[in-house]
């Protein structure tokens, strides 16, 4: 059941990538190693796709929706599962579980095609993709 509209999902895309980038030192836990960093690279990688993303709030429409999706959710994947994987879970947990399961549940819940029509990739760059 996809009921989240991609321009939502778009507007949920920037907004957590610079959360992400932002939450170790808002949230206490900026300590230069992983915990702090795996964060701040996957939220500037979130803000990096969404521009290329072919929906309303994309700049340049080249990566179609559901690889979005994709991407979101192993991102989420990954950073909810992050503290247990690289051995930092006693010292912070909670956000980077949180965080990744807001992830996971946007990308299962946002439909996958844009709801405005003609949101498509520029002329151009479709030409270049199909080569």
């Amino acid at each position: 059941m996809r009921f989240i509209p991609t321009h939502i999902h778009g507007m949920l895309d920037y907004g957590m990538g610079l959360l992400l980038m932002a939450a170790p030192w808002l949230l206490g836990f900026a300590h230069g190693g992983i915990e702090t960093w795996l964060p701040v690279v996957l939220g500037g990688g979130a803000l990096v796709y969404s521009l290329c993303t072919d929906y309303e709030l994309g700049m340049v429409r080249v990566l179609p929706m559901p690889f979005h999706l994709g991407l979101d959710a192993s991102s989420g994947l990954l950073l909810a599962l992050s503290p247990w994987l690289f051995g930092f879970a006693e010292a912070v947990w909670v956000p980077h579980l949180v965080f990744g399961l807001l992830e996971i549940g946007a990308a299962a819940l946002t439909q996958t095609r844009p709801g405005r029509a003609g949101v498509t990739a520029p002329a151009g760059i479709q030409e270049v993709l199909s080569r």
